[in-house]
């Protein structure tokens, strides 16, 4: 009884409103307080039997919900409000939004599909067609020109096919030619949402398939940049190859996603060094995603590639924002891990996400030992406190 009256009097209270954060929809709240204050607090002379509660918690934490697999799921939505994606763990609440959501599913899957499966049919095929045409015609500015005709018109016909909303801020931070533009990962569609308002040189490795027809027809007329399964391994000829593509200041910018792995866009993930190392401007572009009427994230450890299209083609709408950022530059002493971090950051802030240092490979590997290690001498240094214990 004494329970039952406690529970009835915390439900009469009001609840303090959560922070309105990415983070804020996971399992658990965590103290978002970083471990170098925390060892500022810790300033006492002796070591004391409560310095390890901080360890326990972090501990408790990372079983319950760590930071790093709840951004390989898709971003939980705030509520629903009839227009929001399919909920595939369909549950019924009243007679009338059950027929509202069926007539929803009718449309979508009824009218909408066949719609957007036509035009993705034309895009590609126009895609594949007027770059093969292109790629006849001698080296010329006529051909540059048609070549970029060919790719900004078949980009914007598959974005209508997604039914794409798209924002751009900032145009006049646009990537130039001889640059290298690099952005967060969320979808392999971040590319076409990039194509539709700007031309680039793709990077990335060669596919078999409908893939690899359209990869050797638009290297005909543009210079995209890709790479045989055996090359990729090798670091050293991927950063000559991509060098000698920016040292030509006549070529597109590169388009690079340096995460390397799609992340759900609640936050922005490790950013691999190797793009930084190649030199020239890099252009930072941040893109962030309304979940509201789509869910463009991409599991490739749950979805294949058809069934995930079939996903994003079946939802309402794709809607987001891109926000052309200022060039930067790797400053006199930085190195490219510090480069690539600063870049980074600046990204998360742009596009409101939650900055993380973790590699996003983890997603399919362990953690490695340097990161083992780093946590390690971080707690070190919290226990021994300036030597105060040996």
């Amino acid at each position: 009884q004494w329970a039952t009256i406690r529970i009835e009097k915390g439900v009469k209270k009001p609840r303090p409103q959560m922070l309105k954060t990415p983070a804020a929809n996971g399992i658990i709240e965590r103290d978002e307080t970083p471990m170098e204050k925390e060892i500022a607090r810790l300033h006492r002379v002796d070591f004391e039997f409560s310095d390890i509660f901080y360890f326990c918690r972090k501990g408790f934490e990372a079983i319950v919900e760590d930071e790093v697999t709840q951004r390989f799921s898709s971003e939980e939505l705030v509520s629903w409000n009839l227009l929001t994606r399919t909920n595939v763990n369909f549950h019924y609440i009243s007679l009338r939004l059950t027929v509202v959501w069926v007539i929803g599913v009718i449309v979508r899957y009824c009218f909408l599909l066949p719609l957007r499966f036509t035009l993705a049919a034309i895009g590609i095929t126009s895609m594949i067609v007027g770059t093969t045409m292109v790629g006849q015609l001698p080296n010329s500015s006529v051909k540059n020109y048609l070549s970029e005709v060919v790719h900004l018109t078949c980009s914007r016909i598959l974005v209508r096919a997604l039914s794409g909303t798209i924002r751009y801020h900032n145009k006049e931070n646009k990537p130039q030619k001889g640059g290298i533009c690099v952005a967060n990962h969320t979808s392999p569609i971040d590319a076409i949402i990039l194509t539709n308002d700007g031309c680039y040189a793709m990077v990335g490795q060669v596919h078999g398939g409908l893939m690899g027809v359209i990869q050797r027809a638009t290297v005909k007329a543009c210079p995209h940049v890709w790479f045989e399964r055996s090359e990729i391994k090798d670091r050293h000829l991927v950063t000559k190859r991509l060098r000698e593509h920016v040292a030509d200041k006549s070529k597109l910018p590169i388009l690079i996603f340096p995460e390397g792995t799609c992340i759900n866009n609640t936050s922005v993930m490790m950013f691999k060094k190797g793009s930084f190392e190649i030199g020239g401007t890099i252009y930072p572009v941040a893109i962030k995603y309304d979940p509201q009427f789509g869910d463009a994230f991409w599991n490739s450890s749950k979805y294949n590639i058809v069934s995930y299209l079939l996903r994003i083609m079946t939802s309402w709408a794709i809607v987001c924002n891109v926000w052309y950022m200022p060039p930067m530059v790797r400053e006199e002493g930085e190195d490219a891990v510090q480069f690539a971090n600063r870049v980074k950051s600046a990204i998360a802030r742009q596009g409101g996400l939650t900055e993380l240092p973790w590699d996003g490979g983890l997603k399919r590997a362990k953690v490695k030992d340097t990161f083992r290690e780093e946590q390690q001498k971080n707690y070190s240094k919290m226990l021994v406190r300036n030597g105060s214990i040996g």
